[in-house]
């Protein structure tokens, strides 16, 4: 919604206007709730994935009993080829594909595992802001090169940061063999990566759309904040509050392009 509010900062339309893309905002959860819905039927299924739900998350339909792991598997027979032909009929299947080879190789050939999982992840990440861009505009509206790039962009920001989810989860993770950034390179490698980065990113981005001081505030104020969440609070409530922040973070870089658009009409 955002980025098509932004409108020629990513893309060849002006900015559709609120009341007509509220309108479409419909569309945009349906495919990201249908996409996502598909993704959580694969991870939660697996053996391992009950075993660490049981540690981090008990709360979850399958390790609760309320869901066995046969009838997901069966769900997903019907799921998958309904969830294929919606997100078609909404033009955004070339997305929905790749999204779909993404959480094969996460799930079943266990990319999540490995130390490429944020790979994986950040990649999802664009093809889910690239079908969603493409939902929020007209038709026969275009994604600019500026657009790809910001895109492209956002997702190196996922790619390096968040690793911010796994703080939390390194007890599961670690029950499952799981090659994560901290049990990889140690929790405090983890830790300092993650601060230099979001402190790193937070001006880069605000550089990319070459904005005043002034924007330079909220995404630097808040990146301070989840440094010190990070680095200050070593446990998993803390972890789960920095978690939190990083979205709250990514937010307000996702405003940006916004922020731009308005800067260039102003002058």
């Amino acid at each position: 919604m955002l980025g098509a509010l932004a409108g020629h900062g990513l893309t060849t339309q002006s900015s559709p206007g609120f009341e007509k893309l509220l309108m479409r905002l419909p569309l945009i959860i349906l495919f990201n709730w249908a996409t996502v819905f598909i993704f959580d039927l694969a991870n939660q299924r697996l053996p391992e994935s009950v075993q660490e739900d049981l540690a981090n998350k008990p709360w979850r339909p399958i390790p609760t009993g309320k869901v066995t792991r046969e009838q997901t598997r069966r769900g997903m027979l019907i799921a998958i080829p309904l969830v294929l032909a919606l997100n078609t009929a909404m033009g955004v299947w070339r997305e929905t594909s790749l999204i779909f080879v993404l959480t094969w190789l996460y799930n079943d050939l266990k990319g999540g595992d490995e130390i490429i999982r944020d790979l994986i992840i950040s990649v999802a990440f664009g093809l889910y802001n690239h079908a969603s861009l493409k939902l929020a505009v007209d038709a026969d509206t275009e994604i600019t090169q500026q657009g790809y790039i910001w895109i492209t962009l956002i997702s190196g920001v996922i790619l390096t940061t968040m690793q911010v989810q796994d703080l939390k989860d390194q007890a599961g993770d670690k029950g499952r063999d799981r090659r994560t950034i901290p049990l990889v390179f140690g929790d405090s490698f983890s830790r300092w990566s993650i601060a230099w980065l979001v402190l790193l990113w937070s001006p880069i981005c605000v550089l990319f759309w070459g904005l005043n001081l002034w924007a330079y505030a909220v995404p630097m104020s808040i990146g301070f904040y989840l440094v010190f969440q990070v680095l200050g609070k070593r446990d998993v409530k803390a972890d789960a509050k920095a978690w939190r922040l990083w979205c709250l973070w990514m937010m307000v870089l996702y405003v940006l392009p916004v922020i731009y658009c308005s800067q260039t009409v102003i002058s």
